[in-house]
């Protein structure tokens, strides 16, 4: 509703129509403010339900406050006494005074003047951001105690016994860029009422976990722990914070059930993380201060399912799925949890008295075993201990530089993974034998169809730091470290390399996290920060990050998938130039004769799309190099693959596709890989084409994103579809108004930046910006044509007034200089042997200025220095050619700048 608020929406579109409306939606937040609130108290939640009413330009302060105490006093009966109203009280530093409109209209309802109550802009005035619809709000709290008291006292204090329970948004302003206030073109109100609070008070109970939004799902929490019932304690009266957790616990399910089915999963980044971290909050007070077993959480699910279910049937629906994705992800928790907790306990006991928790084993903590960092500060919290956060954000710094490519994290990482000459003949004499790397390969389908990543164990060889070759390594050093076998993939062949930990054999709590994984001469090293000290000889066992190392998995396929789709679309002669695939998205370079069409671009999707739903095994294999030779259409061998080779076919098996005379590799995709790749297509969900562009002629490149991103950027693509169909459609209906047509041409270039850089199907841009150059045209040819006519009566007025006159000097309103010149330009084509001069003022107090001279005046009269004369004397500035000019000044000077004008036009004639 923005553009309503603004008065920026078209006058003729839906949108404009609605004078009213009623709400009911879903509302989440996690900030971590926010979700520590949550479980102290009986009355905020991670999830609830927001009633509200809107008024765009109808109804305004009186109408809203009566309408919002009839509700509440006489539909729903609550007593008035318990009830107290705030209003806005004024701001001077903004120049705001006080909402005394506001105040006057609740004492006109009847609210006693000691029930309404002015506070300041934190508590009464809303805004939407930085920028956009705001003003001030009043808000109705209630009283939970009662009794004839005056609570007014604690209105806004945070006490529990007097809540807030409706918002009333006047949004009467608009905050701009620079930060000042303008008024709104037209008035609106946006309210919101909590439903927990609401129902908390017409249940007549003290605490929203009281009502039966919550009571089934505390007994089902009871039946499941067999602890002690929730009694509805809060603060030093809940021993064992018991009843905090059965709160946590309660409200962070409805919160998991609305989001998953919402479409929203525990993730790494956004809102993915967010639940991410409220399912880790959960999944921790149950195990901690519940004590129950796993898998308490999902079997809350179909109670929540059975109190929200009707309102929300998607949740009956997806009962299934969300249990299962919590048991999920509860199961990687408790395992994190567990092992972390040992690594505190073991810590703490090793530190010295009076010091500060060491900042390797938390980033350790936190990067590996994917601890929240608030987590980790609460678990020394409760030990009396501080984490040693400088030297915690300086490793938080080096891997953000490191993951950014900075100059001085590369020059590091380089110096610890990349061996110089004389280090590897020092090896090879030494007879340290190469790494065997093949348990990289060594994982499966598991029965559900997750991935299953086999556990190796291994032993150091050699330590590598500062270009010089280690037997031992100390605390905080980071090093490069040798083994004799791995299951790390290490950067080779366009895919990035796994990361990940490494633990020393009877050690299980200390983690050596693994950054990054090059190869060098058989050799592969690992980059790792010594959480303590490290030796040749140690024996350690690896974990690889899996969600990153299947995104990279996913991601290769998907980069095998598209070459064969673009040599299926584009021709055999199209050859790779080179690729990259990280966990996030792949690149792929190719050679080309011209841009890739818009159908080309889709067709190739669809080539992809198509072995995707069919979901064809990937085969794998190592075969000689002189039997990969024989493969028929197979790219030449000429990038120094090792012998055996290894061969990668979708959906043919190897053995097929090396049979003599076989054209089985020229039906799909069939490439020589040393990466790790999914074992069947159907996990790779979709791919779209997010770019495409020439990088010289003759190459182009394309950037393409797989599974949820995909399917992210394809919903992207369709709200731009619209929004351009939408633009279109307003720009058929010809509107005959300059500043409109100004305005959609505006639009136009608006939305053309913003499909220009935002992710979406490649092709889908390239449509959406034909469409919008083509409504760009026809803008500003609209505006050209409009400008022209309105010149034309403009110029027809002016002539039937100044009949013959050699020199015409005048005020017109005009819109802009280009209307006011196309005046002048058509006064003097119609009267070739007239000299023009005109000024329009503005409502912004600038006044306008265009002159044109005729020919036979030159060269004693110039339009740049008549121009000159004038605007210099209302203060401004001028320019031009001797025949025509422009400039403009201040309207203080106009009177003066026409009698300037006459008399020096006079003094050249």
């Amino acid at each position: 509703f923005k553009p309503v608020f603004l008065g920026t929406v078209h006058p003729r579109s839906e949108l404009a129509q609605h004078r009213r409306g009623g709400k009911s939606q879903k509302c989440g937040r996690g900030k971590h403010n926010d979700l520590e609130d949550v479980g102290r108290d009986t009355y905020h939640h991670t999830f609830f339900e927001m009633l509200g009413n809107w008024s765009f330009g109808d109804y305004f302060k009186e109408e809203a406050c009566s309408m919002a105490w009839e509700l509440l006093t006489e539909v729903y009966e609550i007593p008035r006494d318990r009830l107290y109203v705030t209003y806005f009280g004024g701001d001077s530093s903004l120049g705001l005074s006080a909402d005394e409109e506001c105040r006057d209209v609740w004492l006109r309802l009847g609210v006693p003047a000691s029930h309404v109550l002015p506070f300041s802009l934190k508590d009464n005035f809303w805004e939407m951001g930085d920028t956009g619809p705001c003003g001030p709000c009043t808000e109705i709290h209630y009283d939970h105690v009662g009794g004839g008291r005056n609570a007014a006292a604690l209105v806004n204090q945070g006490s529990p016994d007097v809540v807030e329970i409706w918002n009333l948004v006047f949004m009467q302003y608009s905050r701009e860029v620079e930060g000042n206030l303008l008024p709104l073109p037209q008035h609106h109100v946006d309210t919101g009422m909590g439903l927990e609070r609401l129902v908390t008070i017409l249940q007549n109970k003290r605490s929203n976990y009281d009502t039966d939004l919550f009571t089934p799902i505390l007994d089902a929490i009871h039946k499941s722990c067999r602890g002690p019932r929730y009694q509805g304690l809060v603060g030093d009266a809940d021993v064992g914070r018991v009843n905090m957790a059965y709160r946590v616990v309660a409200d962070h399910v409805r919160t998991l059930c609305v989001c998953i089915t919402d479409g929203i999963y525990p993730g790494l980044s956004g809102a993915e993380l967010v639940l991410r971290r409220i399912l880790r909050r959960a999944v921790r007070f149950c195990s901690e201060v519940l004590r129950a077993p796993p898998g308490l959480l999902a079997s809350l699910v179909p109670t929540v399912v059975e109190v929200l279910g009707d309102a929300y049937p998607e949740l009956t629906k997806n009962a299934d799925q969300i249990m299962d994705i919590i048991n999920e992800n509860e199961a990687a928790f408790l395992s994190s949890l567990e092992r972390g907790r040992r690594i505190i306990e073991r810590t703490v006991q090793q530190m010295e008295p009076s010091t500060n928790f060491p900042a390797e084993v938390a980033w350790s903590l936190y990067g590996n075993l994917g601890f929240p960092l608030d987590l980790i500060d609460l678990m020394l919290e409760e030990k009396g201990i501080s984490l040693d956060s400088a030297a915690f954000n300086k490793l938080a710094l080096e891997d953000a530089k490191r993951k950014a490519g900075g100059g001085q994290a590369g020059q590091l990482e380089d110096a610890n993974t990349h061996l110089d000459v004389h280090s590897l003949a020092q090896l090879q004499s030494n007879n340290v034998p190469a790494t065997d790397d093949s348990p990289k390969y060594a994982y499966t389908l598991g029965q559900h169809g997750q991935y299953e990543f086999s556990p190796c164990q291994a032993t150091v060889l050699m330590l590598y730091r500062d270009h010089s070759l280690q037997k031992e390594v100390g605390a905080g050093q980071r090093c490069g470290v040798i083994l004799d076998r791995t299951n790390f993939y290490a950067e080779q062949g366009g895919q990035a390399s796994d990361q990940g930990y490494m633990i020393r054999l009877g050690q299980q709590d200390i983690l050596f996290p693994v950054e990054s994984v090059r190869l060098c001469g058989g050799y592969v090293i690992h980059e790792v920060t010594a959480v303590e000290t490290l030796r040749a000889g140690d024996r350690v066992q690896l974990f690889v990050d899996e969600a990153q190392r299947l995104a990279c998995m996913t991601n290769h396929t998907a980069t095998h998938l598209l070459n064969f789709a673009l040599r299926h679309v584009l021709g055999d002669n199209t050859e790779q130039r080179g690729s990259h695939v990280t966990a996030e998205r792949l690149r792929f370079d190719f050679d080309t004769k011209g841009p890739v069409t818009v159908e080309q671009l889709q067709q190739v999707e669809q080539v992809v799309q198509d072995v995707i739903k069919r979901n064809e095994v990937v085969h794998m294999a190592e075969v000689p190099l002189t039997l990969a030779r024989r493969v028929q259409g197979l790219r030449a061998l000429d990038e120094g693959y090792p012998d055996p080779v290894r061969i990668v076919s979708l959906g043919v098996p190897v053995e097929s596709v090396l049979t003599c005379d076989s054209e089985a590799a020229m039906q799909t995709s069939v490439e020589l890989c040393c990466g790790t790749h999914l074992l069947q297509t159907g996990a790779m969900e979709d791919l779209a084409i997010i770019s495409e562009r020439q990088l010289v002629k003759g190459i182009s490149r394309v950037i393409a994103v797989t599974g949820g991103q995909a399917k992210q950027a394809r919903e992207v693509g369709q709200c731009l579809a619209m929004e351009v169909d939408s633009l279109s459609l307003r720009m058929k209906q010809r509107s005959t108004s300059i500043p409109e047509m100004q305005n959609l041409s505006k639009e136009v270039g608006q939305l053309t930046k913003v499909v220009g850089d935002t992710a979406m199907p490649q092709w889908q841009r390239k449509e959406l910006q034909t469409t919008l150059k083509a409504l760009q045209r026809r803008a500003n040819t609209a505006i050209k044509k409009l400008e022209m006519q309105q010149a034309k009566e403009k110029a027809q007025s002016l002539l039937a007034k100044h009949c013959n006159q050699p020199v015409i000097i005048d005020t017109v309103p005009a819109d802009s200089l280009s209307i006011l010149m196309k005046v002048v330009n058509q006064l003097c084509d119609k009267s070739p042997g007239t000299s023009v001069l005109l000024l329009s003022p503005q409502v912004s107090g600038e006044v306008l200025c265009a002159c044109q001279v005729s020919k036979n005046c030159l060269p004693v009269f110039s339009a740049a220095d008549w121009a000159m004369a004038v605007c210099t004397q209302m203060e401004g500035k001028a320019g031009g050619s001797p025949i025509v000019a422009k400039g403009s000044g201040n309207a203080k000077g106009m009177q003066g700048a026409l009698t300037a004008a006459l008399e020096f036009a006079q003094s050249k004639l």
